[in-house]
């Protein structure tokens, strides 16, 4: 089964693909010791939870990837 980026249509100004992550290949976000795993694809990035490998994954464009790390590290969001 295709596993896709979101089960909806899209929101209005959504300019990003409805990507196929079926093949994708998933790395931990935390060196394994976390829930979080990102793949890079078609120039995007996808994060899930992988305890739930088949929810629908966040896609993020490098811009968009960049300041969620910033603000991550900044203590924006709790990852854990």
């Amino acid at each position: 089964m295709a596993e896709r980026t979101t089960a909806q249509q899209p929101f209005a100004g959504w300019d990003k693909p409805d990507l196929d992550l079926s093949n994708a290949q998933w790395r931990s976000g935390s060196l394994g010791a976390g829930d979080v795993q990102i793949a890079f694809v078609e120039g995007f990035i996808a994060m899930r939870n992988a305890g739930k490998p088949g929810s629908p994954s966040i896609v993020f464009t490098p811009a968009e990837w960049r300041a969620f790390v910033v603000n991550a590290r900044d203590g924006e969001f709790d990852l854990t």
